[in-house]
């Protein structure tokens, strides 16, 4: 039974709000508009949700498909600042711990 980090298990969340949790843990992770924390780095966002995947926080899957699509690329490249732009390792977030 794999438990997200909102509490709910992946049965009691449908398909669109577990890519939601993606998305919005991605957007917090790279927010720079935060007065108590600065952004991350692209690479640290990526590492960081890779880790949550492998404790089960987010849904192994969904995060799959929101590497290899690259739509976090897309994400930083229109709303990110360019320093905070770095590589990313796809196939290292790809392959679970």
């Amino acid at each position: 039974r794999v438990l997200f980090r909102s509490g709910l298990t992946r049965e009691e969340m449908s398909p669109v709000a577990r890519m939601m949790a993606i998305a919005d843990i991605f957007e917090a992770l790279t927010a720079v508009d935060r007065p108590y924390k600065r952004g991350k780095r692209l690479s640290e966002a990526m590492s960081l949700m890779a880790r949550m995947r492998d404790h089960k926080h987010i849904d192994p899957e969904l995060f799959e498909l929101f590497v290899k699509s690259q739509v976090y690329r897309d994400y930083a490249s229109r709303f990110m600042a360019p320093e905070y732009v770095d590589e990313v390792d796809e196939a290292s977030l790809l392959k679970p711990a």
